[in-house]
């Protein structure tokens, strides 16, 4: 982390868990584990449960995410949010890109476009989920990847508008799985992410853009990879509905 030139951010990525109640109380246990953080901390909850996580973290440092949004503003989309009803709750960030959207709801580089850029319009901050399969990684096509995904992902996105986005680098060989990419291969990824933003923007751009890892980053690994100058922070899945877990990668990403 380079804390002095850009934040750090500890995102928590609940995915399909805890209902509105069950929120309200994970939040007040997260709530004085972390009220003394040195970073950023995000937490991206399912629609339902949007409501009651405002409510529980209001007054505190603890920040509100969605983990999708589409790509229009309003219409004939059921069971669809758009970036303008997360606005006006009081959401100031949203997920774009899983893998998990990615790989079950046919999201493609081309709607994660849209729906980045429908959120930027917004005014959220966007954290865009880049990453490769284990078999991409062993045909060594990993860099080539990654680049292609954030390449078309920033498309007709201006370097004001770039400066809300966030990028979480996910292996998706990595999540939901135990495997944890070694602290070497996260920095390798997360520094060539920070290239492709230089060559699209500046440098000044490259090194003042939030750069993540996601990845089954949890309490006992969190020190070594956020001790990588290019990692920025973590999105964290499982680690983040256990408030004690949880705290310890805030911690690791405070010092």
């Amino acid at each position: 982390m380079k804390k002095n030139v850009r934040n750090a951010i500890i995102a928590g990525n609940w995915k399909m868990n805890k209902t509105p109640s069950e929120t309200t109380e994970l939040i007040n246990a997260m709530k004085p584990l972390v009220k003394d953080a040195d970073c950023k901390v995000v937490l991206c909850v399912p629609f339902v449960d949007l409501d009651a996580a405002l409510k529980a973290s209001a007054g505190s440092n603890i920040e509100i995410g969605a983990q999708n949004c589409h790509f229009e503003k309003s219409g004939a989309f059921t069971g669809e949010v758009s970036p303008v009803m997360l606005k006006e709750m009081g959401i100031k960030y949203v997920i774009i890109g899983h893998s998990e959207r990615r790989q079950y709801f046919g999201e493609t580089d081309e709607t994660v476009n849209k729906r980045l850029k429908n959120a930027l319009e917004e005014g959220l901050k966007v954290i865009l989920c880049v990453g490769e399969t284990l078999t991409q990684r062993e045909q060594g096509i990993t860099a080539e990847l990654v680049a292609t995904q954030t390449k078309i992902a920033l498309l007709g996105v201006s370097k004001e508008d770039a400066k809300n986005v966030i990028i979480a680098y996910e292996p998706v060989w990595a999540i939901g799985t135990g495997k944890t990419a070694t602290s070497d291969q996260a920095e390798e990824v997360c520094a060539i992410i920070r290239k492709v933003i230089a060559d699209i923007y500046d440098d000044n751009t490259a090194e003042g853009m939030t750069i993540q890892y996601g990845g089954s980053m949890n309490a006992k690994n969190a020190d070594e990879l956020l001790g990588k100058v290019n990692v920025d922070g973590g999105l964290i899945g499982g680690a983040s509905l256990k408030a004690e877990d949880f705290s310890v990668i805030v911690k690791a990403a405070s010092k």
